[in-house]
């Protein structure tokens, strides 16, 4: 069977650079990848996102857009928790785009500008209570 895990079509999440896709869902794809065990969701803070995006940036010389930098801070993370307990792992990452169009985004998280964001619990309660029930 296949699951795709969203938050309703209805739902609009706020301004936030960092999640400005606004998609309110995960591909079917990935969705079952997470409903099987096979992969963890892991949420990223907006400014640890462009604070991997600039040491990905000075590091690899490459600007990732914000989308991927999420996925470059998690694995930031993994790195760091495996020097840790010295365990050995071949980490991969999707690097999905470049942040030439995001430049300005960079710019404001260099100058202090963006914030983090913790969209509220009951927000998320509430875009959940209108989707339709399914058997």
């Amino acid at each position: 069977m296949e699951n795709n895990y969203t938050l309703g079509h209805d739902f609009m999440p706020p301004g936030i650079h960092a999640g400005r896709l606004r998609y309110h869902g995960e591909s079917a794809l990935i969705s079952q990848l997470y409903n099987e065990g096979l992969l963890e969701a892991v949420a990223i803070p907006q400014l640890e996102t462009f604070a991997a995006g600039v040491m990905f940036a000075k590091t690899e010389g490459i600007v990732a857009a914000p989308e991927s930098c999420h996925a470059i801070a998690a694995t930031i993370r993994e790195a760091q928790n495996c020097a840790k307990t010295g365990e050995s792992k071949t980490l991969l990452f999707n690097l999905s785009g470049h942040g030439h169009f995001d430049m300005t985004s960079y710019e404001r998280y260099l100058r202090g500008e963006l914030t983090d964001f913790d969209y509220p619990e009951e927000a998320i309660k509430e875009s959940l209570a209108h989707l339709p029930k399914v058997g």
